[in-house]
């Protein structure tokens, strides 16, 4: 690649450039929210939306939450100009939510747009023509005032139509289309005569809508060309500033993060970004950044699966593992460190009983989204660790492992894992850990185990069991004694014809479900005459009867290295 000196930068920086938006260091209040999925992410698609398919994809975007929603070009296709008579003459469309329509500043166009929504109760009327160097000169071969002249007919011409349908509340949107590459101060000079013609106020505001119709620069500069206009614009007051980033550089998102601080107040977009060429600003990502600030959007995806499901069915898109919330893997984590944090982090929120979400590794809480923590986030392969295959076992089905085993579980899973080169489910995890390590009646199997406590005069408690034992199918009736019950069982194993040898180490146990039916869990320790452990897990019922068969496991897991048996 060695053309690069035939490209230089297009953009234009304003006049004046204050950088008063660089004093503030996040969004403290959520935009006006236009989606435009249904317009231009509609005809960014190689094969365009059905009719059925627009009517739910506006249900969606309705229940979500927009109050703005972009349905066509209702005058370019009898397809879009269907869809908006469908909407308006079925009453779809809900007394709060406005459709925004597209319209060139042309007189027919404009005609059938009007024409297109009559009925409609809100309706923003979005007239647009392009401002830029290279269109004026390449494409329209025409002045600047011939260009500026173009929007004020339009400008016109609209509050003419407005005043032939007075059923309708009308707010009538301008852009200076390929705003990026106009000079700022011309720019400002076409959407002040445009301003002038519609004579806004607060009580009937315009939109004003400045597109990075191509990213030309990084995204300070357009911040720059932003507070420009919210700055030098007439009756500001009466104007609400929108964005309508498109993604050519691949920051569209930070396009319209900054603008917001350069002054904007609502933002034109698509759910995850679709749009022309490399798509527009993704207003999901754009809204849940703002989310993990603690602003309240006004947006719903709190079913952010079923949002992927109804997009991905609508438009023939797909939505990447890795796209922002929204991605299948944008939770997970492989890395052992990482599931370690997860881990500890989630056991501190329950421990200090916290409402404010500090977990590492998580800039939101997956719940919030539709998400599950099994399954979502601990996800177990060849990089994960100890930390991440014990929180699986205990969250999706309570074992809660001692931590000496987390380490030996944990080194199993990834071995196996590695040899399979795939992930490992929870259920499949649960499975490879019972085969290893839970109830391994086999060739040691204790069918009848009786305690007596008492107490000696050294002070000490004593137990004596009477055991019924059955190796390799030959059955053996025991007693011994010892200070604790598996004490007592392995003076008991002494006695038979095999050399079982070992000395306890630890255990632990814990419930694995809740009431009086529940089953218990326990996890014992041994090692042989060189100190190397051998853990079992027993399950059952009766806590003590757990630990008979966790001892049990444990012996046999060792057999099957010793051989003793």
């Amino acid at each position: 690649m060695d053309n690069a000196k035939k490209y230089q930068p297009g953009y234009y920086n304003p006049p004046e450039t204050t950088y008063d938006w660089v004093k503030k260091d996040h969004i403290e209040k959520a935009p006006y929210w236009c989606s435009v999925d249904l317009r231009d992410g509609n005809q960014a698609l190689v094969v365009p939306m059905s009719l059925e398919e627009k009517l739910a994809f506006f249900k969606v975007l309705v229940d979500i939450g927009f109050k703005e929603i972009e349905v066509g070009f209702p005058a370019a296709s009898e397809t879009e100009f269907e869809f908006l008579r469908t909407l308006i003459e079925k009453d779809m469309i809900p007394d709060d939510v406005t459709v925004q329509v597209l319209t060139q500043s042309r007189a027919h166009i404009i005609d059938k747009t009007f024409a297109a929504l009559q009925g409609a109760k809100n309706a923003v009327v979005h007239l647009y023509n392009s401002t830029s160097v290279a269109q004026r000169e390449q494409v329209f071969r025409k002045s600047k005032e011939e260009i500026k002249q173009i929007a004020i007919d339009g400008a016109k011409l609209m509050n003419e139509y407005a005043a032939k349908y007075p059923g309708t509340n009308f707010v009538f949107e301008y852009s200076p289309e390929s705003f990026t590459g106009t000079e700022p101060e011309y720019a400002l000079e076409v959407s002040n005569a445009v301003i002038d013609i519609w004579n806004p106020t607060p009580d009937h505001p315009m939109i004003l809508n400045l597109p990075a119709t191509v990213e030309m620069s990084l995204p300070h500069i357009y911040a720059n060309q932003v507070e420009y206009m919210h700055k030098n614009i007439h009756n500001r007051d009466g104007v609400r500033i929108s964005l309508h980033p498109h993604n050519d550089r691949g920051t569209g998102v930070a396009d319209a993060e900054l603008g917001i601080l350069a002054g904007a107040d609502r933002i034109e977009g698509t759910l995850f970004g679709n749009g022309e060429r490399t798509g527009n600003a993704d207003i999901i990502t754009i809204a849940m950044n703002m989310y993990t600030h603690g602003v309240e959007t006004g947006l719903d995806f709190s079913n952010m699966p079923a949002i992927v499901e109804a997009y991905e069915e609508f438009t023939g898109m797909t939505v990447g593992p890795r796209q922002p919330y929204a991605g299948e893997l944008v939770f997970a984590a492989f890395s052992g460190s990482h599931q370690d944090a997860i881990s500890k982090g989630m056991n501190w929120r329950k421990e200090k009983n916290l409402h404010r979400w500090t977990v590492p590794y998580l800039p939101i809480d997956p719940h919030d989204v539709g998400r599950r923590y099994d399954g979502d986030v601990i996800r177990i392969n060849s990089q994960s660790g100890k930390g991440g295959v014990a929180y699986i076992l205990e969250q999706n089905f309570g074992f809660d492992l001692p931590k000496d085993m987390r380490s030996e579980v944990g080194y199993m899973m990834k071995d196996i894992s590695d040899k399979h080169h795939e992930e490992l489910s929870p259920q499949e995890i649960l499975d490879y850990f019972a085969a290893e390590y839970i109830n391994d009646f086999s060739p040691l199997d204790i069918t009848d185990a009786t305690f007596n406590h008492y107490s000696s005069t050294k002070e000490e408690n004593l137990y004596n069991v009477k055991v019924r034992a059955v190796i390799h199918g030959e059955v053996f009736h025991l007693d011994g004694e010892g200070n604790g019950r598996l004490d007592a069982i392995r003076d008991a194993l002494t006695k038979t014809k095999y050399d079982i040898q070992y000395d306890f180490i630890t255990y632990a146990e814990n419930a694995l479900t809740v009431g009086s039916k529940s089953k218990a869990a326990s996890y014992v320790c041994i090692a042989d005459e060189t100190g190397k452990k051998y853990w079992g897990v027993g399950t059952q019922p009766d806590i003590i009867l757990a630990t008979v068969n966790a001892l049990v496991s444990a012996i046999n897991r060792m057999n099957k290295e010793k051989k003793f048996m």
